[in-house]
């Protein structure tokens, strides 16, 4: 059982090396933007409030950093546990955002600078809409993370916006793309923030990342 102490906002960075010192394993979270990755966030936190959702693409334009603690039950049913502190981050989303060229570049840099610069980054967490036919500008994000040796998992979202069907081929043929020039898959999740479906699932995994640095 696993719950949620402390879901916090900390700071907004404008690059890598003004992010709060490298001391706590990191978890990333990214995607086009529009994916639904606030609403992932505020469900994982179970805040609804907590990352700024909105209707307008490319309203993160920072590094954000939430300070999370969690509480993790040593046996079942039983009251002790032990504490887990970690950084959920929330980075800009890269594709469709209405901005400058200069701006989208900038974005990029950043982007770029913090996943191959930042030392204590545990996982990221690649959202995909899984309403939609695999894109290129996700895959081509994949193997970038690949090329860097990042490590990374994906977030199918929005699941409850399309039947069971469409989505289940989705995920079947963006997964296919990406053996195209990956050897390995990453672990995958469908998600709905709505719904929570997935919420659980994805946060035990965070805790077991945390908890194996930890040993």
């Amino acid at each position: 059982m696993i719950s949620i102490k402390k879901a916090a906002y900390l700071i907004s960075s404008p690059s890598y090396d003004k992010c709060p010192t490298p001391n706590r394993p990191e978890f990333v979270f990214i995607g086009r933007s529009n994916v639904g990755k606030s609403s992932i966030i505020n469900a994982i936190c179970l805040n609804e409030k907590l990352a700024k959702t909105s209707g307008s693409p490319g309203k993160t334009q920072l590094i954000n950093h939430f300070e999370m603690v969690t509480g993790v039950a040593i046996e079942k049913n039983q009251v002790n546990e032990k504490v887990l502190k970690w950084y959920l981050v929330d980075l800009p989303g890269y594709g469709f955002a209405k901005v400058s060229i200069s701006s989208r570049r900038r974005w990029e840099q950043m982007i770029e600078n913090y996943l191959r610069k930042r030392e204590n980054i545990a996982q990221v967490y690649v959202l995909i809409d899984s309403r939609h036919r695999p894109q290129k500008i996700d895959l081509d994000f994949l193997d970038k993370l690949a090329q860097w040796q990042v490590p990374f998992s994906l977030v199918f979202t929005k699941a409850d916006k399309e039947t069971q069907r469409v989505v289940n081929k989705n995920v079947k043929d963006f997964l296919a793309g990406m053996l195209q020039n990956h050897q390995f898959l990453p672990w995958h999740i469908v998600t709905s923030a709505v719904k929570k479906t997935g919420r659980e699932k994805l946060l035990q995994h965070i805790i077991e990342k945390v908890e194996e640095l930890a040993e």
